[in-house]
């Protein structure tokens, strides 16, 4: 590979990056959020109406989504707690009802012909030798670097890791175990609003089924990464090395030549599975040794 074709990889997937690091929080806490992938559409469906339709300035527009966001997040992680609902059956009522809003605004796509996103999707942050990236890449790195303070220099990241090892414990220490369910959930629809924003920058228009199975993406990215879907564990640098694992793949393939892009689902199947297993063997051991001493 040359390097701008790595780079290229990055630039394609940095929307998947900021999918997988909110999702990387919600399995740590032993949550789950699926329906990611559809608030991403809804946000993409929502930017062009506001911005196509109602000829709302980009400047009103990405802020607003970025809260509607967070707030669908909050509101999911509010059921989540308050009401004691599993994740699975909230988020999957949240999957619906995003993907359902998106087909009121409108059954066809809409084209984002803004000029301010059109500059962002164009533009090209040169680097040396001939390469280069683009700002969702910059944006995509921003959000890592934010989340690895979040999670290992705050009382937030500690509280989070505590709740995922054992929520009851972490009750008895005083850790404020239902608000930071509840801000988990809202930080996951922040960062699932967005990719939406990068993602719209990326396809430049709104469609009711765009994003469609990239709730699946982010969860194997962050599983891939070492996050275990039990909780009280994660690695925020592990799921971008879980979501570039993907890309690499998707990219030899592509390279390759004669094989379907179908085989890229196919080997990230295999390693998810290979994950898993390793990943059940080192906690076995590691309740064996604790049960022998």
């Amino acid at each position: 590979f040359s390097t701008q074709v790595l780079l290229n990889m990055l630039i394609d997937n940095a929307f998947l990056i900021i999918t997988a690091i909110g999702m990387t929080f919600v399995l740590i806490i032993g949550g789950i959020d699926i329906s990611v992938g559809s608030v991403i559409a809804l946000v993409c469906m929502l930017s062009a109406y506001l911005l196509e339709i109602q000829h709302l300035s980009a400047m009103i527009v990405i802020p607003l989504m970025l809260l509607m966001g967070f707030l669908f997040g909050l509101v999911q992680g509010s059921f989540i707690h308050f009401f004691t609902i599993q994740p699975f059956i909230v988020t999957l009522a949240g999957m619906f009802l995003a993907r359902g809003l998106c087909y009121v605004i409108s059954i066809d796509t809409i084209m984002i012909t803004n000029p301010f996103y059109q500059f962002i999707a164009t533009y090209r942050i040169p680097l040396p030798f001939d390469n280069f990236i683009s700002i969702s890449v910059i944006i995509a790195l921003v959000l890592v670097l934010a989340a690895l303070y979040l999670s290992n220099y705050t009382k937030f990241g500690r509280a989070v890791y505590a709740i995922g090892g054992n929520a009851q414990s972490a009750m008895l220490m005083g850790l404020p175990v239902g608000r930071t369910k509840v801000l988990v959930y809202g930080l996951s629809g922040f960062c699932s609003a967005l990719s939406g924003v990068v993602f719209s920058f990326y396809m430049l228009s709104g469609y009711g089924l765009h994003a469609m199975g990239l709730e699946m993406d982010a969860i194997a990215s962050a599983v891939i990464g070492g996050t275990p879907l039990t909780g009280g564990v994660g690695f925020v640098t592990g799921t971008v090395s879980g979501v570039l694992i993907q890309g690499v793949i998707q990219t030899l393939i592509m390279f390759q030549g004669t094989l379907s892009s179908w085989w890229t689902k196919i080997a990230v199947a295999f390693l998810l599975c290979l994950f898993i297993v390793l990943q059940r063997i080192v906690v076995s051991r590691k309740e064996r040794t604790k049960s022998i001493s």
